[in-house]
């Protein structure tokens, strides 16, 4: 049995669409992140890009489990002393 690997003129981009609404970050992330690395189709090949285009429509609407939107946070850093701000998920969103 040989091993499959892809050829870069027998790629065919495709255009894939999400629909976050209702559906938690994280795993919307991941299924998101797997569509543009293209490891969802069985012609992946880590050396080419075998990924698709990714269309994400309501996004607003991808919600957040347990207490996370209080309690995430991001920090920034400027690189200055006292450059490093501090904002919450909610504030983000």
């Amino acid at each position: 049995m040989k091993t499959y690997l892809a050829k870069v003129g027998e790629i065919k981009p495709e255009c894939l669409l999400f629909d976050a609404s209702e559906m938690p970050v994280g795993r919307l992330a991941v299924r998101i992140a797997n569509a543009l690395r293209g490891k969802d189709k069985p012609t992946y090949t880590p050396h080419i890009d075998t990924g698709a285009f990714v269309i994400v429509i309501n996004a607003s609407k991808a919600v957040f489990t347990g207490h996370k939107n209080e309690r995430k946070v991001y920090v920034d850093f400027s690189g200055f002393r006292g450059g490093r701000t501090e904002t919450t998920a909610e504030k983000v969103r």
